[in-house]
């Protein structure tokens, strides 16, 4: 046995003896690392989870106030791939507290919490290229008795509360692999990813493989199309298992600006429809006035959208242009930050099973977010909360009097029938019909018509519902050949801005020399494939999709573009852009792009 110290906060630093586990005896550096030629360090926990954000860290608080409830001792870890616990979390954010009263019922006591600003006024807007119009807005948008507030912010003050309590949090360390029992059919943990590795996957002098938290729960908190809770959803079948359409994504582009004092009009939230995005295509803007004179605003944009021509950053960069907007942001104001991010916008139609042999689905993992609201983070972080019951029961009832824990599966399903008693499902119920409503042939103007007589009248109290789209949305999107270039107008700083300028404000930063973390499958023929399809019927759409600047088709010679290009173009992926937004894995139109984690602590640093 040898004593292995694992890097952790301060409050939390502890030594664990874990089997100490080694590539080779004599590493030879530049060799090519085989992932099944290796033996790993393990770690054994109670209950692993993978994501610190919101629902992470609301189980992870929730599990260590249960032990102090019952006397009994669990270990509960956090895996957070962000370099520090909030640095990768992006939203707008107009809190619901109801989640944080039951949580934390002294948090406004508390004289470090973030939630400074309550909300004053809710308005909705509706746009056209010139004007703009007051319209009314659901019930369910009024944000009375709700707070403003930087999630990033709010994330970390959550986070500190949990290792005041004794969770240990690992920021940096991304899971990035399920480990499954022998058979395949239930979860034992996770693996975290490998470091050191060269972008050809060679082994350099630095290099750690990933250990393996093996724990009696795993939990999976990643947030929106999170990569191993996509390859879970997938092998266990869970959207079959409970019905489920497939889920619809929308992608969130934001910019933070301190306005000029004049324009500043704290605790107001505004919601906007229409202009710049056309009929056909279901979004919206935002304008949130935070605390010390910083607004918040941006537009989310359905990744369902048909026209390959359109990019959601260029959209956001043309709506500042409308008067509304060049008028709040005039003066003396600065913009000072940029993100990018993708959420779910199925609702309760396009929520999987829950629970898996081993472990389950939690937050955005699963899909909360109640779209009429445009919040998810209360109904996140109460699922984390009943998760976590569920857990320190099945932990506690299978522990010797020692205190190890057996090696039998975790029954999980007590979870989900919990959360479905819950006002998380009566929530997402009322509103259940609300997205699809603008499905239909009539676009914007149905979902408008529709979600005004439901919102106003019927408040989700029909015999029917209304189900998603069977295709997702990567298949949503039509041939260019059916739509004209969309011309847009050039930056003009600075009110607009170029996209690598935007870029730039996220601090996203990741090593070079490292694998490509977005994985395009692999082999020759499927690269050229991809080339071609998506220059030839698609436009390069990833060009304009990503709002990261991360993917080009660009003009290229020699072996490489006639072996894996088309008509002298080949695919440059410049990784080191990404922002994490996941938008390529989910819109692709030849679905063959894989989102996967980078070394631990790469990314955006969002505050």
């Amino acid at each position: 046995m040898t004593v292995l110290l694992v890097r952790c906060r301060p409050a939390v630093r502890r030594t664990i003896n874990i089997r100490s586990l080694h590539v080779t005896p004599h590493r030879l550096q530049h060799e090519r690392f085989d992932p099944h030629n290796v033996e790993r360090v393990s770690d054994d926990v109670d209950v692993c989870i993978v994501g610190g954000g919101p629902a992470g860290l609301s189980a992870a608080i929730r599990l260590k106030q249960l032990e102090q409830e019952k006397g009994k001792e669990i270990r509960v870890v956090i895996l957070e791939k962000g370099a520090e616990v909030g640095s990768h979390i992006l939203s707008g954010a107009v809190i619901e507290p109801r989640a944080l009263n039951e949580l934390l019922p002294d948090w406004s006591s508390r004289t470090d919490h973030p939630l400074t600003k309550p909300a004053t006024s809710s308005s909705m807007r509706f746009f056209t290229s010139a004007r703009s119009f007051p319209i009314p807005h659901p019930p369910q948008m009024s944000n009375k008795g709700n707070y403003i507030v930087s999630l990033s912010q709010f994330t970390a003050w959550l986070g500190s509360i949990a290792e005041e309590l004794g969770v240990e949090v690992y920021p940096g360390f991304s899971g990035a692999g399920i480990v499954y029992d022998e058979e395949g059919k239930t979860v034992l943990g996770v693996r975290t990813n490998e470091v050191g590795l060269d972008r050809q996957g060679r082994m350099k002098d630095t290099f750690e493989p990933g250990m393996e938290f093996r724990a009696k729960v795993t939990l999976l908190a990643e947030g929106a199309h999170g990569s191993l809770s996509k390859e879970i959803i997938r092998k266990f079948d869970l959207r079959k298992a409970a019905n489920a359409d497939p889920q619809t994504y929308g992608i969130g582009v934001k910019e933070v600006w301190r306005v000029d004092e004049g324009k500043y009009r704290p605790g107001e939230v505004v919601h906007t429809m229409g202009w710049p995005l056309d009929w056909k295509t279901y979004g919206g803007g935002w304008v949130y006035h935070m605390g010390d004179g910083m607004v918040s605003l941006g537009l989310v944009i359905g990744l369902d959208y048909a026209n390959p021509y359109l990019s959601p950053y260029r959209e956001l960069q043309r709506m500042k242009h409308h008067p509304y907007f060049a008028d709040l942001l005039s003066g003396n104001s600065a913009r000072i930050a940029y993100g990018a991010r993708a959420l779910n916008e199925g609702g309760l139609q396009s929520v999987p099973r829950l629970h898996f042999p081993g472990g389950a689905l939690i937050g955005c993992s699963a899909g909360f977010v109640n779209i009429a609201k445009i919040k998810g983070t209360h109904n996140a972080m109460k699922s984390g909360m009943v998760a976590a019951e569920a857990a320190f029961d099945a932990v506690t009832s299978t522990a010797t009097e020692e205190g190890e824990v057996e090696t039998e599966v975790a029954d999980m399903s007590g979870y989900e029938k919990a959360l479905k008693d819950s006002w998380v499902w009566s929530d997402l119920k009322e509103v259940r019909n609300l997205r699809p409503s603008f499905n239909t042939r009539l676009g914007v103007w149905g979902g408008i018509a529709y979600s005004g007589i439901d919102s106003l009248l019927l408040k989700g109290r029909t015999p029917w519902t209304f189900r998603n789209s069977p295709q997702n949305d990567a298949q949503h999107t039509q041939p260019a050949s059916r739509f004209k270039p969309i011309e847009y107008p050039a930056p003009q700083p600075p009110l607009s801005t170029d996209l690598l300028t935007s870029v730039a404000l996220t601090g996203t930063n990741h090593a070079e020399d490292q694998p490509v973390h977005l994985r395009l499958r692999e082999g020759k023929d499927v690269r050229k494939r991809h080339v071609e399809v998506n220059v030839r019927e698609y436009a390069g759409l990833l060009e304009r999709a990503c709002p990261a600047a991360v993917y080009e088709y660009v003009e290229g010679e020699g072996k490489e573009v006639e072996e894996e290009g088309w008509e002298g173009k080949k695919l440059v992926i410049n990784s080191q852009n990404c922002i994490h937004c996941k938008l390529c894995d989910i819109k692709v139109p030849t679905e063959d792009i894989t989102w996967t984690v980078p070394e631990g602590g790469g990314g955006p640093k969002y505050s």
